[in-house]
């Protein structure tokens, strides 16, 4: 039989703080001296050298006041290391299935030996199971607690490096349709704890392989000129008590408003996995945005997959994939459930003086002062500086 709960009240919703005093002009990242001579530096790269595959030689981030902050992730110190190319080779596996069926998904027990042939190791990727512990509480969602961050891949320093704090929002016109579609949303920021993870910088290093060169459908006022693509981050605890239902997706059948979207599954307590809980399911792009599962067309129904290990990860292309969530389901319906995730949605740079786009005053690339970090990407030769 089916358990129901009651859902969410949004009259209960924290309220979002209207001083957001950071959004002040600046000059872009890529407009600093240094920036622009490690640009000329990566383009001068030949495209035919047999070693083009490898970043540069990492002589730390381009990125000034670190505060003696160094990234603990290096790709570029694996390169005699057996397991390192075996990992490489298992992604471009992955990368050529993604390329072909628009999604992949990746079981935990085989993301493990990616991320540590990569350089993650196994006391981080213990302690990536323990970080949404420090999670706070949502700004317009009751029963999720929340933080998040922004991160720029930048392929023409081919890195990936913290951005500084900017507001969030997802509106109508990106198929995301709920009630706070179009609201500036304040999250907690992540921190350390997390971002100097090496399973997790591991993690953004695989997404930046697996997505660099992809040729996906446009969105409108988005900038598919550039060498960079906006990653925000979100380390999510979606949580069911006996009077609260925790929905994933509470706006059901939507995309994220950006080209690639990444989950990955840190653990649960109190899930019941076996009655359909927090199921994802894709659906073609003719599905009704804001449908709820329940209301899906079958014909429309591409594909369901469950995280149900550590470590399991979904890569879609967003704009070619709509997709909704099943709710948590307890075990135990007297004790809470909970259910831990990262989500990394990465697009490309909205375009400035465009108008029209949600996020065009709230896209700064300017690096992060207070939270810095940046580690080297691996970038695939044959596809460096174009599209595949």
């Amino acid at each position: 039989m089916t358990r129901t709960l009651p859902r969410a009240s949004t009259r209960s919703l924290r309220p979002i703080s209207a001083a957001i005093t950071r959004l002040q002009p600046h000059r872009l990242y890529h407009e600093t001296p240094h920036s622009r001579a490690s640009v000329e530096t990566a383009r001068s790269l030949n495209p035919t050298d047999p070693f083009a595959s490898l970043p540069p030689a990492w002589s730390g981030p381009p990125t000034t006041n670190l505060k003696g902050i160094r990234p603990r992730l290096d790709v570029t110190k694996r390169v005699f290391n057996p397991s390192y190319y075996t990992a490489i080779a298992e992604i471009m596996k992955l990368r050529s299935k993604y390329i072909t069926n628009r999604s992949i998904f990746v079981e935990g027990s085989d993301m493990v030996p990616l991320l540590l042939g990569l350089g993650a190791t196994r006391a981080d990727l213990d302690a990536l199971q323990r970080v949404s512990n420090n999670l706070y509480s949502d700004p317009t969602l009751p029963f999720r607690r929340s933080r998040n961050g922004r991160f720029c891949f930048d392929f023409s320093t081919r890195s990936v490096r913290r951005l500084e704090f900017q507001p969030f929002a997802l509106s109508v016109e990106e198929d995301f349709k709920r009630h706070d579609s179009g609201q500036i949303r304040v999250f907690d920021e992540v921190q350390d704890e997390l971002q100097l993870n090496t399973a997790f910088q591991a993690l953004l290093v695989f997404k930046g392989m697996i997505c660099h060169g992809v040729q996906t459908t446009h969105r409108p006022r988005l900038d598919y000129s550039s060498d960079k693509w906006v990653c925000t981050l979100f380390n999510l605890r979606t949580v069911t008590t006996p009077s609260i239902l925790g929905e994933p997706a509470l706006e059901g059948v939507h995309t994220d408003g950006v080209d690639h979207t990444m989950t990955t599954y840190l653990g649960s307590k109190n899930m019941d996995l076996a009655a359909n809980s927090a199921v994802t399911f894709m659906h073609d792009m003719n599905e009704e945005t804001g449908a709820k599962y329940t209301e899906i067309k079958p014909q429309n129904l591409r594909s369901r997959v469950q995280h149900r290990h550590f470590l399991d990860t979904l890569l879609l292309v967003d704009t070619e994939n709509k997709h909704s969530l099943s709710p948590v389901l307890p075990l135990d319906e007297t004790k809470e459930a909970t259910r831990d995730m990262l989500i990394f949605f990465t697009r490309r740079p909205v375009k400035k003086g465009d108008g029209g786009h949600i996020s065009e005053n709230i896209d700064s690339f300017r690096p992060h002062e207070e939270l810095p970090m940046e580690v080297p990407l691996f970038l695939p030769g044959a596809i460096y500086g174009k599209d595949e």
